[in-house]
């Protein structure tokens, strides 16, 4: 049998395109395809047998021929020309199917909503995403940027890619939070405005850049370490830290009830000097505290027999002085000074310029107590105290012998001993202050340059 010249346009596999593709396949329904020619398919595009069976028929000749004019097939009636042309834009407008995969509309329908779904959880996390963009127009998807994650035969690919991008994105997102809460993690409680570490060990903790507040329990374990090591270096970092950490009120009261203060003490026996002082140093601020002077004042023999026996001008010597100075603030403890007030005249005329200072403070805590006034004035002093109060003298030391002097006699005048003749020996504190020559110094410095020394003289109820 001859075929038309049709028979070139290869309509036969019309027969078998699936009709979900196309909706104007779908649109092109049976009435509007010729029925004349649908028996013939088959073999190709024929002539409309049935020119009177389809609507617009009379479009086509009589016996089956088709109208010439413009876009018309020779040998096929312009209702399948018609047909083919639908079928044409129905498969431009949809992907050819994968040759090996033949799903069901069901699995179809289910792979196009995980191929959505991955498009929007792409979307949302791309950075675009996080601008406001116009609204794509319906049927290309939630992004006209990423098409391949939506539909086609490379969708799967860009799909896995983006659930890659979110695996990573949670990662990350996991791990900034983990470092988060380690970073915030462990916040010890404590006094406001101090930075916050996590707990070390006690050799660490007397490390010179470690300038915290320690806790209770970092104390204990300091503690621990300095009773029970003899490297001299740990004891004296360990002792320098307890003494940092017992400028601290609070620290003063946990030192104590941890029982720190016999251990401390313990360390001003040590040969070491540097050893010594800082020991010293340590319970001078523990001695703040009046309760922590009870337990404290038993060292006061030893710190007095170092203090007069050592290197003059010495590290140990003022850091055993400052401890001398806060155990005699009250009244309670000056008494265990009165056999060595002679030591401390005697070391007074002897020390250099901070010596000098250092025992002046400790003498005028011992004058303003009347109880002290005679071991005071009975003390044996070198005449050449009297050359404290020339007026070339520091003032630092100047107001201070000044002072001392106004407190002895006020002492006395409020006994009324001014009048009585003192039974104190000559060579005694008690001849040189009211002697002749101390009376030419304090009419002297009447007239001194600096106000605050001719006002301090005034001061002193004798002159």
């Amino acid at each position: 049998m001859t075929r038309g010249p049709a028979e070139t346009l290869r309509f036969q596999p019309a027969l078998h395109a699936p009709r979900s593709r196309s909706r104007a396949w779908r649109g092109a329904s049976a009435s509007q395809r010729c029925p004349g020619n649908h028996a013939a398919w088959g073999g190709g595009a024929r002539r409309c047998v049935a020119p009177s069976a389809h609507p617009g028929a009379e479009g086509c000749r009589e016996g089956g021929e088709p109208r010439a004019g413009p876009g018309v097939v020779p040998g096929v009636c312009c209702w399948g020309v018609q047909s083919l042309q639908l079928f044409t834009q129905s498969r431009s407008l949809s992907p050819a199917p994968r040759p090996d995969s033949r799903k069901t509309p069901g699995r179809v329908r289910a792979d196009r909503a995980v191929s959505e779904r991955r498009s929007s959880v792409a979307h949302f996390l791309s950075p675009s995403a996080r601008t406001r963009t116009p609204a794509a127009p319906s049927g290309f998807g939630l992004s006209c940027g990423r098409p391949s994650a939506a539909r086609g035969p490379s969708g799967s690919m860009g799909g896995a890619r983006d659930v890659g991008w979110v695996a990573a994105g949670l990662v990350l997102a996991a791990g900034a939070c983990y470092c988060f809460y380690r970073l915030t993690r462990g916040r010890r409680r404590g006094v406001p405005g101090l930075r916050l570490r996590p707990s070390r060990s006690a050799e660490d903790l007397t490390n010179g850049s470690y300038d915290e507040i320690l806790n209770a329990e970092q104390l204990q374990k300091l503690l621990y370490l300095l009773e029970s090591t003899e490297d001299p270096v740990i004891i004296e970092r360990a002792l320098v830290t307890l003494g940092n950490n017992a400028a601290f009120s609070v620290n003063q009261v946990t030192i104590r009830e941890l029982g720190g203060i016999p251990i401390i003490g313990s360390k001003i026996n040590n040969p070491n000097q540097s050893i010594k002082e800082k020991a010293l140093n340590a319970l001078n601020n523990l001695s703040v505290n009046v309760e922590n002077q009870i337990k404290i004042k038993v060292y006061v023999s030893q710190v007095c027999e170092d203090v007069f026996s050592g290197p003059l001008n010495s590290a140990v010597q003022l850091a055993g002085l400052r401890l001398l100075t806060n155990m005699t603030v009250t009244n309670d403890h000056q008494h265990m000074l009165s056999s060595y007030i002679t030591d401390l005249f005697h070391l007074l005329l002897t020390g250099n310029g901070s010596t000098k200072v250092q025992v002046l403070k400790l003498l005028l805590n011992l004058s303003e107590n009347p109880a002290m006034t005679d071991g005071l004035l009975g003390a044996k002093v070198d005449s050449s105290f009297l050359s404290l109060y020339d007026g070339h003298v520091a003032k630092e030391i100047l107001l201070r012998v000044l002072t001392l002097f106004q407190n002895i006699t006020t002492c006395l005048e409020k006994e009324g001993r001014l009048a009585i003749q003192p039974t104190f020996t000559e060579g005694s504190l008690f001849y040189l202050l009211y002697g002749e020559e101390c009376a030419q110094k304090m009419r002297a410095l009447v007239y001194h340059h600096d106000a605050d020394v001719k006002e301090k003289v005034t001061m002193i109820p004798k002159f």
